[in-house]
């Protein structure tokens, strides 16, 4: 069975587009032309994968994101006009894993579709670490902090993990673009800080004082 992405667009031309290109790569697409459209058929449909255009008539893409955030883990790629724009920052803070800025470059949309979908399975090892209050259960997919359960996104998780794997040693935010997100990446670092952020805010007892996830200024981050 084809893997089935929801493809949440109000230009039905650009839908019309993307239902090829994303059908070429032997994808299975649903469409929806507004938010709450998108939020039922996300119920519905259960996609693998959700590309969501942030510009959408009545409900906003920002909150279509967050919606479907609370809703589960299923990746979430944004779709922005403008590679410098608020809405990139505004997009991953809303909860979303990458985006794809237009117009679409073909390789390049179907290269962040496949590292979101890899993303999904995790890590691969079946380490315990403790660190203060933090365990994590790398094979498990397991997060506890105070002895109780964390809910991380995928890319969170496998982030966090990837740190962790590292063994104390700086990874830049270019070799966690990378590691993390498996294509090439292109130097854009608001991908990675934006994600660093919203892992703090769950593993961390003060996000503004951390003692997991450490900034090393000039070079990047490590764990510890």
């Amino acid at each position: 069975m084809a893997t089935k992405i929801l493809v949440v667009e109000d230009d039905v031309d650009v839908r019309i587009t993307l239902r090829l290109l994303l059908e070429d790569e032997g994808y299975d697409v649903v469409e929806a032309g507004d938010g709450e459209t998108a939020l039922t058929k996300l119920d519905t449909e259960h996609p693998a994968l959700v590309l969501l255009d942030l510009k959408l008539p009545g409900m906003s893409g920002f909150d279509v994101c967050r919606a479907m955030r609370r809703a589960g883990d299923v990746p979430i790629v944004v779709v922005t006009a403008q590679v410098d724009s608020y809405d990139v920052v505004a997009g991953l803070e809303a909860g979303a894993d990458d985006y794809v800025t237009k117009p679409y470059v073909p390789k390049e949309l179907a290269a962040r579709i496949r590292a979101a979908l890899r993303r999904m399975h995790g890590g691969t090892g079946n380490d315990r670490h403790v660190h203060h209050n933090l365990e994590v259960r790398i094979g498990e997919g397991v997060v506890l902090r105070n002895g109780e359960p964390l809910h991380l996104t995928k890319t969170e998780f496998l982030l966090l993990a990837t740190l962790i794997e590292a063994r104390g040693r700086i990874l830049s935010r270019e070799q966690l673009g990378s590691l993390v997100w498996g294509y090439e990446y292109l130097g854009d670092t608001r991908v990675v800080d934006v994600h660093i952020s919203r892992l703090r805010t769950k593993i961390e007892d003060d996000p503004t004082s951390p003692v997991h996830v450490l900034t090393v200024r000039g070079l990047g981050y490590k764990f510890g």
